[in-house]
């Protein structure tokens, strides 16, 4: 049967501009003008005989039509770029692209692959390592380990691992201290994306009512652990991200009971990037040795 189809060129505009509410914003995504951007999609809506947005003077809003429409067209999109993106693999070498947070990569993922390479030597793994989230399959990425509850609607998600929040810090910190001094009585270091973390802890553990708004605020774990390391103050240590401290001696418990993470660390794609089978040999050695590490 014959396809009757909008021009596909404006359903890409279409997609652009419904996800970000902005045919600007569309635009600097598609390297297109905004008047390219609004013409293509008044064509589609010709076609349609049915208005897609509401233009006004805060911006754009998804008609009911829109709304109901979007979802549909980026589905299409999403599955005819997987599906060609998977064609023009073909008779190459597997390649994976893996999106993960630094610290996630540097501690737990980079230090592996050599297993993985001597295991599987045809087939090549790309580690992405960037903070913001990215927009499977469209900034070219096959698989994200996000850090999260496990709901991202229209991805499959599977569990990796989940971490155990304990309090750390330096020997000499103990020492210059004292082993009389409560915890909440030193400086403690915050992760400025986990800020929740201590009251959790705190309110888990029976520690009461505590002052933790003063201390040492940083960005990233990465950045919590180097301070911890060098005597700045007591971090809540995620493990079994910050087990090599721990192995190590630089770091040790300030206290005996660690509690669990509200989040977990899982394996992201596309119910189609999942089933291929490179993808699934990946995520079967991933997991092995994520178990491992956790047992």
């Amino acid at each position: 049967m014959a396809f009757r189809l909008p021009p596909l060129n404006s359903l890409r505009l279409f997609e652009a501009a419904g996800r970000h509410l902005s045919f600007k914003l569309a635009a600097d995504e598609l390297s297109l003008t905004p008047s390219a951007v609004s013409h293509g999609i008044q064509g589609l809506e010709d076609w349609l005989g049915a208005p897609l947005f509401l233009r006004g003077r805060a911006g754009l809003t998804l008609t009911e039509v829109g709304a109901a429409y979007h979802p549909a067209v980026r589905e299409a999109l999403v599955r005819i770029a997987t599906a060609s993106e998977q064609c023009s693999r073909r008779g190459q070498r597997n390649e994976i692209r893996v999106s993960a947070a630094p610290t996630f990569a540097a501690r737990l993922l980079l230090p592996r692959l050599d297993h993985f390479r001597e295991r599987e030597p045809d087939i090549s793994v790309i580690v992405d390592m960037v903070h913001q989230q990215i927009d499977l399959p469209r900034d070219g990425i096959d698989l994200a380990i996000r850090l999260g509850t496990g709901d991202w609607p229209g991805l499959t998600a599977e569990h990796l691992l989940t971490e155990q929040l304990l309090p750390l810090g330096a020997p000499a910190l103990r020492a210059r201290f004292g082993e009389s001094t409560e915890l909440w009585e030193m400086p403690l270091i915050h992760v400025g994306t986990v800020t929740d973390d201590w009251q959790r802890w705190c309110a888990a553990t029976g520690v009461g009512d505590v002052d933790l708004s003063g201390g040492l605020r940083v960005d990233t774990v990465q950045m919590a652990a180097e301070a911890a390391v060098a005597g700045r103050g007591v971090v809540l240590g995620r493990r079994p991200l910050m087990d090599a401290e721990l192995q190590a001696g630089s770091l040790v418990p300030f206290a005996e009971q660690a509690i669990v993470s509200r989040t977990s660390y899982w394996l992201v794609g596309l119910p189609e990037t999942m089933a291929r089978p490179e993808i699934q040999v990946f995520r079967d050695w991933l997991k092995s040795e994520l178990d491992a590490v956790t047992a």
